[in-house]
């Protein structure tokens, strides 16, 4: 993974705290990242948390005021080896099955020839939504490749699936795709 380029969107469940451990491994495992956070992830942890952890901005609002004239949606979409989103939750999966981009990472994913891989994270009954599942399923045979959601305590209470995959499932399920490359 050394000198890989992993851009790593974040999206608004509870998770996204998980991506902490995932991008350290990243990292230690010589792997430049970076970082789009939807608005909604910034309600769950701070974009300088991840900023610090990747040694890299982090990027939220597409019309931030820049320091260059890039247009840093195509530049980062252009410089990845691979897009992960994780957590993902129902509204990305549906943003990106249906073409919507209007913000910072749904204009990314449409953008890259990456591969992008998806991890969700969300409650049981939104995951098991049908809507949810006919977008998955839309999203594979564009060739996005998925990690399922496990089984465990989600933070609504139940135990069931919806849980982000661990750090190490992440990880492995990166370099195989990047093998693949």
């Amino acid at each position: 993974m050394k000198d890989k380029n992993i851009l790593i969107g974040v999206t608004g469940g509870i998770a996204c705290y998980k991506i902490c451990d995932v991008i350290n491994h990243l990292k230690r495992e010589g792997a430049n990242v970076d970082i789009i956070m939807t608005e909604n992830a910034t309600k769950f942890i701070t974009p300088l948390t991840l900023e610090t952890l990747a040694k890299s901005a982090v990027v939220v609002d597409m019309f931030h005021e820049k320091e260059h004239v890039d247009v840093e949606h195509i530049s980062l979409a252009r410089k990845a080896d691979l897009v992960l989103i994780a957590p993902a939750t129902a509204n990305i999966i549906g943003k990106i099955a249906n073409g919507i981009a209007d913000d910072m990472l749904s204009t990314t994913v449409m953008a890259t020839k990456a591969p992008i891989l998806i991890a969700p994270a969300m409650n049981n009954g939104m995951y098991e939504n049908q809507i949810v599942q006919d977008n998955i399923e839309k999203l594979k045979k564009y060739g996005y490749r998925f990690i399922n959601p496990v089984e465990g305590n989600l933070a609504c209470g139940y135990k069931a699936v919806g849980k982000l995959a661990d750090k190490n499932t992440i990880v492995e399920n990166i370099k195989e795709l990047l093998k693949e490359e």
